[in-house]
């Protein structure tokens, strides 16, 4: 039945049933999205119904809020609001059409009696004003008992059909909005109808031309279906701010040149997994007063906490504690298979400075994060891989019961929860989801890396995950079937996989590189998976689904026991893939290392894009080609603002940078008093699948790079998490390290020779100066990556800290002159396997090796 409302301002025209529809998703078809509540009143999908739990005594109708943003309405036109609602205790509610920010001016105000019997409502009235964004908002607060209103079929029907939509991409000169390495490739894409050459200038802040040419026409970028050129001026190597390209008359958002653009951008998206962290306060000292916030699920009202989490129905007859980890995206569940490849790839940024010359593991230190275990003598990215590492040994299953040492998927709410709603105010139960031999593997593999890195700086830690990663390894053996359930998305994603051989190569791969037993490398080398370059690293990328990948960069890179032969595969599959993503670099208009099969950019592009970067560095680290390290920065101009949008994908960095990516507490589109996701956010970047409704309701035939919309809604193109932010971490990590970007040249050479004997070594220690200049004095650091102590010394002042040794100059050696030597020694004993390490730096600055690699 209709119930009476307002009626409508006199000389309305009542729109016609088929006038165009506002509202998105009215029917809850699609789940909760774009609706949002109030942080008191979390919304859930029910019988088809949007429902919201309302606390007792709330004061005020707008105490507790129900609505949707981004209506567009046009003045003088008509619209009819209509919608079926209920209440479990009677309320008044207030059914308003107005302004989305202050001053609130409405265009409907309705006061509306709700109660247990469901009524269709219907309003209509005349636009006063245009609006762009203006907001549908049920306030139901109020009521001194708790009560939940629930409503259903949803429309406001009016005004004339939008224009298609058309995204606000700024200057058609595109560039990365950051900057350019001084000796590494600059270049941008300019977006034109003109087929013919034109002329470019690079222009000075101060508006002083620096260089010019000609643009390249490229034709039509198929990705993007934009007629583009290209420019470069590699050439200017002048360092400085405020820097832009003009083409056309149209000029480019200022950029940056120079040696040390992108230290920032390393903490930043190191800290996003601080942030994200459950179980622990966000303390305001470390990331500010408008990113802190209590701990979540611990157990405290209204949460229902993870440290005594039941199994779904059926599935156990144990509780873990499961407290801790990284909430893997913008809602609360903890995911296994999600939380596996980040901590890994976290670990494997800190990894790679142990043996590739040029990485610099200072800025990775203890004290050089930012997150709260300072001052323990272990690095501080190792500190955040823990917090993840142990909650994935506590989703184990016991010893005792079916499945022992399988890991469990994943853990997360019952039920879907609603945007804005800050973890610790997360009131559904918590169940934890089926074992499963991916998420098993996830955990032997990240255990089998956690024991190797760990055993210098918490060897009963490392113990524990090396008796982890066995018992996960035992149990996927004796279960290697048991897949995720496909249809299991209710309250948290599926994450299904039905090929896990990729994550037992990777399993087997850490293992064998931990521990060194042939049963582990047999594994490796017997995968079907072995040698087959596209099978290890997909064209389209590594992911939380295609793990091989992982396993592949650490054999050929970590030192093993693999023959030469058997390196030489493992490194010519790394060299065969990062060729296959250059080549694709060099062909795309827009510079990216990703070619997606038949096009097709799919759920997280920009993550793919950044595996694939890692690929290429790590390349790069191996060869010292420039090809490979071009890839990566074009990519990285890619992510930071050179792409068809003109968009740079990164909170904080960037003129037009992404800051409503879908979260659940920084939520500011949605509640101003929340903030913006923090700096260092990746969004996930153009899929043309649009799977959510504010996507579909606005991209609708967009070309596959053009499938993006910042909103904080658009959870298919815009969600943030923690295996997105991992591969970025571990790239700006690596550029970072690049510096200027010219070729290094170092001014030593290190040749270190080592004789072992029962239960310790001697080693030698051999330090070439290699420049033209006196080095005076003198100071050789590098790093035991295992359990070595140094004990008698000579020809030095040999100090070791944890792993850390650190050999000084005496008065009578102080000096190398050009060409010369120095050499010292020393004794050691070691309760583990002996590895010469591979990185020294003499004077902070790099040394090569005598034996090369």
């Amino acid at each position: 039945m209709l119930a009476a409302g307002l009626a409508a301002p006199a000389g309305a025209a009542e729109p016609a049933d088929e006038a165009p529809e506002v509202i998105v998703n009215g029917d809850f078809s699609a789940g909760t999205a774009p609706w949002w509540s109030t942080a008191n009143s979390p919304v859930a999908v029910s019988d088809g119904r949007l429902c919201a739990d309302v606390p007792a005594g709330t004061a005020n109708a707008w105490d507790a809020i129900v609505g949707q943003n981004q209506l567009a309405l046009t003045a003088g036109e008509g619209y009819t609001l209509s919608y079926t609602a209920t209440s479990t205790v009677p309320v008044t509610i207030r059914a308003n059409v107005q302004m989305a920010t202050e001053p609130w001016t409405t265009e409907l105000a309705t006061a509306q009696q709700v109660g247990t019997t469901p009524e269709r409502v219907t309003e209509t009235f005349t636009a006063g004003a245009d609006h762009e964004a203006a907001q549908l908002a049920f306030q139901i607060g109020g009521s001194a008992e708790a009560l939940t209103f629930c409503v259903d079929d949803v429309s406001l029907r009016g005004g004339t059909a939008p224009p298609p939509y058309e995204p606000d991409t700024g200057s058609p000169v595109r560039v990365n909005q950051v900057g350019y390495l001084t000796h590494g490739p600059k270049g941008g894409t300019f977006v034109t109808e003109e087929t013919g050459p034109l002329a470019w200038t690079l222009d000075a802040a101060d508006g002083t031309r620096l260089a010019g040419g000609a643009t390249t026409p490229a034709s039509v970028d198929t990705a993007s279906r934009q007629n583009v050129h290209t420019f470069d001026f590699s050439a200017v190597t002048t360092p400085g701010e405020g820097y832009t390209v003009t083409v056309a008359g149209e000029r480019s958002e200022p950029f940056a040149i120079g040696d040390d653009l992108y230290a920032s951008l390393r903490t930043d998206a190191l800290a996003y997994f601080y942030h994200n962290r459950s179980g622990i306060e966000i303390d305001a000292d470390i990331v500010g007063e408008q990113y802190a916030r209590p701990a979540g699920h611990l157990g405290v009202s209204p949460n229902q906490g993870d440290k005594d989490v039941p199994c779904q129905p059926g599935v156990c007859d144990y509780r873990l504690d499961a407290a801790g980890g990284w909430y893997d995206a913008g809602d609360h569940g903890k995911y296994v298979v999600n939380g596996g490849i980040s901590v890994a790839q976290l670990m494997s940024t800190f990894e790679r400075t142990l043996y590739e010359e040029n990485a610099d593991a200072g800025p990775l230190g203890d004290g050089r994060l930012r997150l709260p275990e300072h001052g323990n003598a272990t690095p501080d990215i190792l500190d955040e891989a823990r917090w993840e590492l142990e909650f994935l040994m506590r989703m184990q299953v016991p010893a005792g019961k079916p499945l022992a040492g399988m890991a469990h998927h994943k853990l997360h709410d019952k039920a879907w929860t609603g945007l804005p709603l800050r973890p610790d105010r997360d009131p559904q139960p918590r169940e934890l989801h089926p074992p499963t031999t991916a998420a098993t593997l996830n955990l032997a593999a990240t255990a089998a890396q956690c024991a190797r890195l760990f055993q210098v700086y918490d060897a009963d830690f490392a113990a524990r995950c090396r008796s982890a990663a066995r018992s996960a390894w035992t149990a996927a053996k004796a279960h290697p079937d048991v897949l995720a359930d496909p249809q299991d998305a209710t309250g948290g994603g599926a994450y299904n996989d039905d090929d896990v051989r990729d994550e037992f190569y990777w399993a087997a791969a850490e293992l064998f590189l931990t521990t060194g037993e042939d049963a582990y490398r047999q594994e490796v080398l017997n995968s079907p998976l072995h040698g087959d370059t596209d099978a290890v690293f997909p064209g389209g990328g590594m992911s939380w689904g295609a793990t091989a990948g992982l396993g592949a960069l650490n054999l050929a890179s970590v030192p093993s026991k693999l023959s030469a032969e058997q390196l030489a595969t493992v490194r010519g599959m790394v060299t065969e893939a990062a060729d296959g993503y250059a080549a694709d670099s060099a062909r795309e208009a827009y510079g990216l290392p990703y070619a997606p099969e038949d096009g097709h950019y799919v759920w997280g592009s920009n993550s793919q894009v950044a595996n694939n970067m890692v690929v290429l560095g790590s390349a790069h680290d191996l060869t010292g080609r420039t090809v490979y390290r071009d890839a990566v920065l074009r990519g990285l101009d890619y992510l930071l603002g050179r792409n068809a949008l003109n968009q740079s994908y990164v909170t904080g960095y960037g003129e037009r940078d992404s800051r409503n990516q879908h979260h659940r507490f920084w939520a500011n589109q949605l509640d101003p008093a929340l903030p913006h996701p923090a700096p260092g956010s990746l969004a996930g970047g153009p899929n043309d699948a649009i799977q959510d409704p504010v996507a579909q309701a606005r991209l609708q035939g967009c070309a596959p790079s053009m499938c993006y919309i910042d909103d904080i809604e658009s959870w298919s193109t815009n969600e943030i998490t923690v295996n997105w932010n991992a591969p970025l971490a571990w790239v700006a990590s690596y550029v970072d390290d690049l510096g200027s970007g010219a070729p290094a040249t170092a001014r030593c050479e290190v040749t270190y020779t080592s004789q072992r004997w029962d239960g310790g070594f001697t080693t030698q220690v051999v330090v070439k100066n290699t420049g033209a200049q006196t080095i005076r004095p003198w100071k050789l650091d590098w790093t035991f990556a295992d359990r070595q102590r140094v004990t008698d010394t000579w020809g030095a002042d040999v100090r070791q800290s944890g792993p850390g040794i650190t050999a000084d100059a005496l008065h009578w050696n102080i000096a190398i002159a050009p060409g010369g030597t120095v050499r010292f020694g020393f004794n050691g004993r070691s309760t583990g396997p002996v590895n010469d390490p591979r990185v020294f730096r003499l004077n902070d600055r790099a040394c090569g090796t005598a034996s090369g690699r």
